[in-house]
């Protein structure tokens, strides 16, 4: 119970109603002082994301040991003694992508680390400089070079009479995003892209020619998982369709059907959570075998409990036979998984393409 001031004055800020105790009897709302320290919203923040006690606790557990228990118990009535659903996906989601923003990736900071060190080289009157400076050169050579074969293809595009070959052609176009836009514009129709066509390659080129490959890696991983939770939370209502096709329409309403779907995607996500937080735990041991093979030995058994959960789950929150509840449960894995995969792929061309 909460532990704040009661209020001298019994009247409801919110409704105006007389309250007798610390609850207004009409609408409910605690009858407590309204100006708080910083210390109070704090405390009230993580209170109401987590009931401040055993509510959190006891929702993990039966989230990750006990599947469909949560979904059971919440459609059951009893809603006070666990997280709400959607509070409890926003929540995990909120932890694992925050922790993913900040803590770093200790390989690609150590490839950092060695690219940016300065190694001593000589210049051509054997003078010692350091290698940044000469890579600095060697890239304007590059850009120097690639200007010339623009220029170069630009022509070639606008002679329509000249003697090259469509094989030619379809390779220069792809050097640059000028050589691309002189091909749409002189190139003949039968070897112009298609306007979907040209606007892929012309961002991909972009993404290319304004980024080295660590820093399309470095980006596209960054933006990928900062809208990973998105792609996830419009995905749910799918995974929530098919469950409502695969069982009987008169007994599940689609709203069970979501709830279900909440507590299993929020039992993925943990998990997902948990594994990077042992990696992250076991690479401070830096490449130990015994490390490597604990690290290995929990994955692969989280792995299989991550794909074994869905079959106790559904078999026992739909209450169907062994048999008939394999085989729903294994055609909705398997049709799920692939449009999942679909979904994740055309998003990583859209990370990819938008990259800057």
């Amino acid at each position: 119970m909460s532990q704040e001031v009661l209020r001298k004055d019994k009247t409801c800020l919110n409704c105006k109603h007389v309250v007798d105790q610390r609850f207004c009897p009409n609408c409910g709302q605690e009858n407590t002082e309204s100006r708080k320290t910083f210390h109070h919203l704090f405390i009230h923040f993580f209170e109401d994301l987590t009931h401040y006690e055993n509510a959190f606790w006891r929702t993990i557990k039966n989230l990750l040991l006990n599947p469909s228990a949560l979904t059971s118990e919440y459609l059951s009535g009893k809603r006070l003694s666990y997280l709400a659903p959607i509070r409890l996906y926003i929540f995990i989601s909120f932890i694992t992508f925050f922790l993913f923003a900040v803590i770093p990736d200790s390989e690609v900071d150590l490839q950092k680390a060695k690219q940016t060190v300065t190694t001593p080289v000589k210049d051509e009157n054997g003078v010692r400089k350091n290698s940044v400076i000469a890579t600095t050169k060697s890239f304007k050579e590059i850009l120097e070079k690639q200007n010339e074969t623009t220029q170069r293809d630009s022509v070639k595009y606008a002679d329509l009479g000249s003697n090259r070959n469509a094989q030619e052609l379809f390779n220069s176009r792809y050097k640059s995003v000028e050589a691309l836009d002189s091909l749409q514009k002189f190139g003949p129709k039968s070897e112009r892209l298609s306007n979907l066509e040209y606007w892929v390659c012309k961002k991909t080129l972009y993404v290319v020619k304004n980024n080295t490959t660590e820093e399309i890696l470095e980006k596209f991983k960054e933006s990928f998982l900062h809208n990973i939770p998105k792609v996830l939370f419009i995905y749910m209502p799918i995974f929530a369709f098919f469950l409502w096709l695969f069982h009987s329409k008169k007994r599940w309403y689609y709203f069970e059907h979501g709830i279900f779907t909440i507590h299993y995607f929020s039992f993925l996500l943990l998990m997902v959570l948990l594994l990077f937080l042992i990696d992250v735990l076991l690479s401070y041991f830096g490449e130990s075998s015994v490390a490597s093979m604990l690290n290995n030995t929990i994955h692969y058994i989280a792995l299989c409990w991550m794909v074994y959960y869905f079959f106790p789950a559904h078999q026992r929150f739909y209450k169907e036979t062994r048999m008939v509840s394999f085989v729903k449960s294994a055609a909705l894995l398997i049709i799920n998984s692939i449009l999942i995969m679909l979904m994740l792929a055309l998003f990583a061309l859209y990370t990819f393409i938008n990259l800057h």
